[in-house]
């Protein structure tokens, strides 16, 4: 069961939906978790997939569209911003905090990919936020940037082609963009066959557009290193990885850079090399069914 509800993050208008447990009861307070997916995506593929396993565990969940995204306001459209995605998950808790059935002091957040990112930048910033899963995160560094967009000099190049876009679309209004994946275009962002975006019974749905990402995403994706922010978080952190995900040594130096009491990593055996088993845990039964084991347990162990 869940509600389409818009909230406003620096005056735009997002569009989500709030998923209710079973047998709802609108006297009562309950405890909420604000679910975000992976880069480009919207709330009808892994947000609201999580969102409604959530639920049936007993809480409101928000799955919702990023600014730019889906069904929500904001230009230059298909813009992956982290800075003002983690204000998006800030306003969402601004949501959450207000409305009559939630506990304010047990909203808790959980991402998905990208989205873990973002979330955990928001905790850093946002002491509201009680508590924090990351499902199979994407937390780059510098070096590791490098290896996974062809070294230095091609990072340079999409930096410099994200600020001419910027530079185009403040003087003329016009939007650079490329395709969000392809197997065939270099450009796209994503050049690779990752079978999540490219399958229309997974993540390639009507709702998602996999052929606009805009060029001007590149210098803020590129330059934003969200270990540094492990030291600032001071809420309890769950973190379920495998070393079939991305980037698994760098979940690990998160991990060991968290300067917290209350924090886990649960580590998932697989087969599948990396980054096979990402994708898994976007929408996969066995892989998402685990995920949403743990967190439960995180959450009622640390919001109630």
């Amino acid at each position: 069961m869940y509600k389409k509800i818009t909230f406003k993050s620096n005056g735009l208008n997002l569009k989500g939906n709030l998923f209710y447990p079973k047998d709802f009861d609108d006297t009562h307070k309950y405890s909420a978790i604000i679910v975000s997916g992976s880069w480009t995506t919207i709330k009808e593929q892994m947000a609201g997939l999580y969102a409604s396993k959530l639920a049936q565990k007993g809480y409101i969940t928000l799955a919702f569209d990023f600014r730019n995204f889906g069904e929500s306001e904001g230009q230059p459209r298909f813009y992956e911003s982290p800075k003002l995605k983690k204000e998006d998950i800030k306003n969402a808790v601004s949501y959450l905090y207000n409305h009559k059935s939630i506990s304010n002091d047990n909203i808790g957040v959980l991402g998905i990919s990208a989205g873990a990112m973002y979330t955990l930048i928001a905790a850093s910033e946002d002491e509201r936020i009680s508590t924090v899963v990351s499902i199979a995160s994407w937390l780059h560094d510098k070096e590791t940037l490098k290896d996974f967009y062809g070294g230095e000099d091609e990072i340079n190049a999409k930096i410099k082609a994200a600020q001419n876009a910027k530079i185009k679309y403040a003087n003329t209004g016009e939007v650079d963009y490329i395709p969000a994946i392809s197997k065939t275009d270099k450009k796209a962002a994503m050049h690779k066959s990752y079978d999540y975006y490219l399958d229309s019974d997974r993540g390639a749905i009507d709702e998602w557009n996999d052929t606009k990402f805009a060029v001007a995403s590149w210098e803020e994706w590129l330059t934003t290193y969200p270990i540094a922010y492990a030291n600032s978080i001071s809420q309890p952190v769950l973190l379920v990885h495998s070393d079939g995900a991305f980037l698994p040594n760098n979940v690990k130096k998160f991990y060991d850079a968290l300067q917290i009491p209350e924090k886990q990593l649960i580590w998932i055996e697989t087969d599948l090399e990396t980054p096979n088993h990402q994708f898994n845990f976007y929408d996969q039964e066995t892989e998402v069914n685990k995920a949403v084991e743990y967190a439960w347990k995180w959450f009622e162990k640390n919001m109630n």
